[in-house]
Parts: C-alpha cells; sequence; structure tokens
C-alpha cells in the first residue's frame, strides 16, 4: 500500500491538472487548435464507456496479435539464446546480424510483410516477434554467460554432462535476465502490434486510432491509447508475479 501511495496521487494530480486546462482550453489554446482536440480526462472516460462494444470487440483482435506474437518471440529468443550459449561459431556468426536486425526500422518492413503475406493475422505475429526477439535473446545470452565459472567447475568435478550443466546451473542463472527482456519486450509488443495494424488491417485498436483520427475523434483516439496501455500494464505486471515465483533469487 505504501508503494502505491505515491504513483496513485501523481496520477490523479496529473489528471486533475489535465482536466482543468482543458476545461480552461490552456492547451488548445497554447497550441492555437480547437478546444474539442483536446478532451479532457472525463470526455475519455465517457468515450470509454460510450464506445466499449467498438473497443472490446477490436480490443480483442489486437490482445490476441500481442498475446500470440509475445509467446512466439519468448520462445524463439529462448531457444537462440542458448543456442548461441552453446556454440562460440554460431554466437561469432549470428550475433552481428542480430543487431544490424534492429537497425531496420519496423514500420518500413511492416507494409513489406502485408504484402507478401497478406491481411491476415500472420504479419502482425511477424511484427511483433521481430520487434520482441531482440530483447529477449540478448537479455538471456547475456544470463547464460554471467554465470559463476565456478558452479560449472563443481558440476564437472561431480561428473555431470553438458547437459546437466546447462539444466541445472546455467538456465536457472539467467532465468532473471530472461524475464527482464520478457519484460521490456511485453512493454513494446503492443506498440509492435499498433505497426501491424497501421500497415494493413480492417480491424484491431490500431484501425480503431486510424480510424477515430480520420474522424477527429481525439476523445476515442485516447480512450483506444488508454486500452492499450491497460494491456502493455496487465503483461508485464504478469510476468513480474511469474517472475516472483519461479525466478525469486534474482529478486532483491
Amino acid at each position: 500500500m505504501r508503494r502505491s501511495v505515491a504513483p496513485v496521487a501523481l496520477i490523479v494530480l496529473l489528471l486533475a491538472l489535465w482536466q482543468l486546462a482543458a476545461k480552461w482550453g490552456v492547451v488548445a489554446d497554447a497550441l492555437s487548435i480547437k478546444s474539442y482536440l483536446v478532451p479532457a480526462p472525463t470526455e475519455i472516460a465517457s468515450s470509454l464507456w460510450n464506445d466499449r462494444s467498438l473497443l472490446a470487440d477490436d480490443g480483442w483482435v489486437t490482445l490476441r496479435e500481442v498475446l500470440l506474437g509475445f509467446g512466439l518471440s519468448v520462445v524463439i529468443g529462448f531457444v537462440f539464446a542458448v543456442l548461441l550459449h552453446l556454440s562460440d561459431t554460431a554466437r561469432r556468426a549470428f550475433y552481428p546480424l542480430l543487431v544490424a536486425s534492429q537497425a531496420i526500422p519496423i514500420i518500413a518492413v511492416a507494409p513489406l510483410l502485408v504484402v507478401w503475406f497478406g491481411f491476415g493475422i500472420g504479419p502482425k505475429l511477424a511484427i511483433i516477434a521481430l520487434v520482441c526477439f531482440f530483447p529477449v535473446t540478448v537479455n538471456t545470452l547475456d544470463g547464460l554467460q554471467s554465470v559463476d565459472p565456478e558452479l560449472p567447475k563443481l558440476m564437472r568435478t561431480l561428473d555431470a554432462s553438458r547437459r546437466q550443466i546447462l539444466a541445472r546451473v546455467e538456465i536457472p542463472s539467467a532465468l532473471p535476465r530472461f524475464f527482464t527482456g520478457s519484460k521490456v519486450a511485453a512493454a513494446i509488443a503492443v506498440i509492435a502490434a499498433v505497426f501491424g495494424e497501421w500497415a494493413g488491417s480492417d480491424s484491431g485498436l490500431g484501425y480503431v486510432l486510424i480510424q477515430s483520427s480520420n474522424q477527429l475523434e481525439t476523445a476515442r483516439m485516447f480512450a483506444t491509447i488508454v486500452v492499450l496501455s491497460a494491456f502493455a500494464i496487465a503483461l508485464f505486471a504478469a510476468l513480474g508475479f511469474v517472475e516472483r515465483r519461479v525466478a525469486w533469487w534474482g529478486k532483491r
């Protein structure tokens, strides 16, 4: 409760200031725009209620994309990190390419994936996996390589195989880093899903954002952003909960 008081109080304060600024037209006057383009928090809350059916239907589409794409990236990223850890040759060959892949703007790749694979869920999953794959792989690999070197030596003196050392020493030691990368990926998975829906989709919250922007429905745009933020926060919190149960030794 004590940890929650400060952030909750700050959020309430910011919302109150936002409400007053929107009501008095301070933001609209400062930006030289119409007042209806700067909705107050109460208008956003009203849109959340009035457009609940739209947000729920399209939100389910986006949430499914996020969960599937994120899950795919976590599995592939973890397995790839283990393979790179086990093979120095593979690590020297693939690690530079892994880093270089992040220099490619995903917003430029998204339309190509849609052109190649159509408007189904496939391109969205590929986009989310491409974005989330990097932090999971890099953090897991760092965790595997940061194991105390004395522990594998001890296991070898006990006649442990390479597989047993990996399973009983290296992977448990790397789990905190793995969860760190997964939580970073969870925060950006929603952004990747929106990029995928912007590239080509007729449903999802990214599509709702575009339609609301075209119709100057700024309150609905903010309401959509609130839902997207809730997805990211919920996924981040769920991973934190699992981490505390599975890799509690990494928490201080």
